[in-house]
């Protein structure tokens, strides 16, 4: 048996719903967000006036480019929680927008992944030798949405 394998990475590409940068805004907490990116760069640097200035960001891209400056005081458990926070982000996205809801359950059993050779990380590092961890998470997501279902 073949497993299908779904690839994405930029938002205007086929499946670029699935990415961390395509337009659909968040509302957590009764704050909205503009992106699940900005949402997950923002909790970098959690209950900060530099996390408003992220979540201000103009775009996904500006967003990631702040939340990469780490002199800025980044939580110190950021790297045992950072997959909490991408699940959380990913369970609002697909879950207060029917139409992400729908995409998602679409793709059945395929793997998803991240397809950039720019993250080892949440992408499959261009070659397939990243963890892949935001397709992993969409895979739960997708598990957690179908059990919800039915």
């Amino acid at each position: 048996m073949t497993l299908d394998v779904i690839h994405f990475y930029r938002p205007t590409d086929p499946w670029g719903e699935l990415s961390n940068f395509a337009p659909y805004p968040l509302l957590i907490d009764a704050v909205e967000w503009p992106t699940s990116e900005h949402l997950f760069q923002a909790s970098k640097f959690a209950d900060t006036p530099y996390a408003e200035e992220i979540r201000r960001a103009p775009n996904p891209m500006e967003a990631a480019r702040l939340g990469r400056d780490h002199t800025r005081g980044m939580r110190r458990d950021w790297y045992g929680v950072r997959d909490a926070v991408m699940k959380k982000a990913l369970l609002a996205k697909f879950t207060q927008h029917g139409d992400l809801r729908a995409l998602l359950l679409s793709t059945g059993d395929a793997l998803l992944v991240e397809h950039t050779k720019n993250d080892r990380y949440w992408g499959d590092g261009g070659d397939g030798s990243g963890r892949n961890r935001l397709g992993l998470l969409l895979m739960e997501v997708r598990e957690q949405l179908r059990v919800a279902a039915s």
